[in-house]
């Protein structure tokens, strides 16, 4: 059981068509040829030349290689993808797989390593996207579904709460226990029907949840993966939230 459990492919444009053409050797020079050629033009490069040109080469690309790549584009590709599916509920199994593939692109360019020991991670985020159906609640009728989900995390105090909207305001608390600096071990310990009446969760209500992508922008923040193999893009709307104690 995930911890966010309580209740694509798109073609991209070429980008070959943006590239300048490239000319062979043999096209026509801008300039007519001379007609008198220099020792410099004919002499051959020294081959201890032609070796530094070629360690260059591979330690500037390597330093590009290694380069942290920009985030920025890749969150605004993955919000326009999930923007008109319904949380997830309108999602097709290609627009799954092709939304798999940018978190994925941005789970690579994560800025903070150990999402546990960060403070971002502390607060109310809401849920914006998932493949989870039993939070989607696609088996029922839409006047029955959640309208929107909420999850909380307090890092600090490994403490977890999941909450539903209306109609039903159902929530769930759990503890969380670091497995390593990215993923947690979910214990359930009770479920609030109607976010009022307390049922103790059964020692089966178990799960595990790794934070891939954390960084600072409170309107968009977090990427999850639970152990059910679902995806989460939550957003954070209140970095001051507490969850209650036991």
């Amino acid at each position: 059981m995930a911890l966010s459990t309580l209740s694509p492919p798109f073609t991209t444009h070429s980008s070959s068509s943006l590239l300048p053409k490239l000319h062979h050797p043999s096209a026509a020079a801008p300039f007519p040829a001379s007609n008198h050629t220099t020792s410099l033009s004919t002499s051959p490069t020294p081959p201890v030349l032609l070796k530094w040109r070629a360690n260059v080469s591979f330690f500037t690309g390597f330093l590009n290689n290694n380069k942290t790549k920009n985030p920025e584009p890749i969150k605004q590709e993955l919000l326009e993808a999930i923007e008109p599916l319904d949380r997830g509920a309108e999602a097709t199994p290609e627009d799954q797989q092709f939304i798999d593939q940018i978190a994925r692109k941005l789970e690579a360019a994560n800025p903070t390593k150990e999402p546990l020991k960060s403070d971002l991670l502390n607060g109310k985020w809401e849920l914006i996207y998932t493949t989870s159906q039993s939070i989607l609640q696609t088996n029922r009728p839409k006047l029955l579904r959640s309208r929107r989900n909420f999850q909380a995390i307090n890092a600090d105090i490994l403490r977890a709460q999941n909450m539903e909207s209306a109609p039903f305001f159902n929530q769930v608390t759990a503890d969380l226990t670091p497995l390593n600096p990215k993923k947690v071990a979910v214990k359930f310990d009770y479920f609030k029907i109607g976010g009022l009446i307390p049922v103790k969760a059964p020692e089966t209500a178990v799960g595990e949840l790794e934070i891939t992508y954390l960084d600072q922008e409170l309107s968009y923040g977090r990427v999850s993966r639970g152990d059910k193999g679902n995806l989460f893009v939550l957003k954070m709307i209140d970095p001051s939230y507490r969850i209650p104690s036991k």
